[in-house]
């Protein structure tokens, strides 16, 4: 269903933003109507969606999102109601993409939708499927707050871990990122100044300055094949992942590369273990949860197992079982998951298993990353210990030229 940004205005001549899902224009006019607002815009949003995205081109970020769930998750355990929740958070908001959503939110509590349909209702941009599942949940279990938190938990848990992989990956970007700059500015500005000074010589110069200049003449010359070249394969990959079918082919490749391929597989078993384990332990039920699991893997070869896995599960199969059918899940997490539907404790293995593989991510990523590093500083080294010694030489044969 199409979704439209709107402007409008209520009898107070207050002015408010947001976003709604709707057949067309009209039906956002009468909705808003309905709700005693008077429309001023209303246009189609023409933006990719997005998991935290919201409005045109604002955007709320994660730990934008996870302050909110946490501070929305205390006040409701302070017995607070959730209107004046609200407006206490519409106060404590710093920017204005956050008090924006927080008063759309607000106006649709007080005029009697619940929590879970606000969400759904008004921001299907900023809050996933996940995030309206359990709120739901926990709206029918009457334990809103505890859903809050055990949410809150999740994002921060999940911030944590992409913030370490991130972290991790930072410093042999840089060293890569530096090198190549240097080696770059030297081959196109430093060496070409030395190219003048031989040609006007006249004199042999040694072969590894020759393969030197050869080069630094050539990204001089043809830098612009190598940037079309990077154009072409850049389009050529947005093409063919564009489409479903290419994008579960290229991460299915992906799965397939040594080193690279075990590391995604335990980053998406981690993140499937503990969005399932949340879910079912906010009350979400199995099929339910399952249904939005698979949208939750950004590997979408691993969704594609995980709706099977959910068919399965309908047949009235059971999780482990479906997992060691497709073969795509490593062998603990299977045995884990066995061992909690043996024992009735199913969310909290999940959870279990959730940790033991954001742990081992962890470890193996600094594994890699420590061969990778050396392995990089040594081949930047020597590229300019070439360059180096191929202009000494140059220099050596200058000085040994007769007078």
């Amino acid at each position: 269903m199409p979704v439209f940004v709107y402007k409008a205005a209520n009898r107070r001549g207050q002015t408010v933003d947001g976003v709604m899902e709707a057949a067309d224009a009209r039906a956002v006019v009468e909705r808003l109507h309905k709700e005693a607002y008077y429309p001023i815009r209303v246009s189609p949003h023409g933006e990719r969606p997005g998991l935290f995205t919201f409005g045109g081109s604002s955007r709320i970020r994660q730990r934008e999102l996870l302050a909110l769930t946490q501070q929305l998750a205390t006040l409701f355990e302070a017995g607070l109601p959730l209107d004046r929740a609200l407006s206490i958070l519409h106060e404590l908001a710093d920017g204005t993409r956050v008090k924006t959503i927080v008063s759309d939110l607000l106006h649709s509590v007080r005029g009697g939708a619940s929590f879970s349909e606000a969400l759904a209702k008004h921001h299907p941009r900023p809050f996933s499927r996940l995030y309206i599942n359990m709120v739901r949940a926990g709206e029918k279990g009457g334990v809103l707050e505890v859903s809050l938190r055990r949410l809150a938990e999740f994002l921060e848990a999940r911030a944590a871990f992409n913030e370490a992989v991130l972290s991790a990956l930072a410093y042999p970007l840089v060293i890569t990122t530096v090198g190549a700059g240097a080696i770059v500015f030297l081959m196109t500005f430093v060496i070409p100044r030395f190219a003048s000074i031989f040609q006007d010589l006249g004199q042999t110069i040694p072969l590894p300055t020759q393969i030197l200049l050869a080069i630094s003449a050539g990204l001089q010359t043809y830098w612009w094949v190598g940037a079309l070249i990077a154009l072409v394969g850049v389009l050529a990959w947005r093409v063919w992942t564009g489409n479903p079918e290419g994008r579960r082919n290229a991460d299915q490749l992906l799965l397939g590369l040594p080193l690279v391929g075990p590391l995604t597989m335990k980053v998406e078993t981690a993140r499937f273990a503990r969005t399932l384990g949340t879910m079912l332990h906010s009350g979400v039920p199995v099929l339910g949860a399952m249904a939005v699991v698979g949208d939750m893997m950004s590997n979408q070869a691993v969704g594609l197992a995980v709706s099977r896995l959910a068919d399965g599960v309908k047949r009235g199969g059971t999780i482990a079982a479906g997992m060691q059918q497709h073969g795509a899940f490593p062998a603990l997490a299977i045995h884990m998951v066995r061992v909690g539907e043996e024992t009735g404790r199913l969310e909290e293995m999940l959870l279990k298993v959730a940790d033991t593989f954001e742990t081992d991510v962890r470890t193996d990523l600094k594994r890699v990353l420590g061969l990778l590093e050396p392995a990089i500083i040594l081949a930047m080294g020597v590229l300019v210990a070439f360059i180096v010694v191929a202009m000494l030489l140059a220099i050596f044969s200058i000085n040994e030229m007769p007078l």
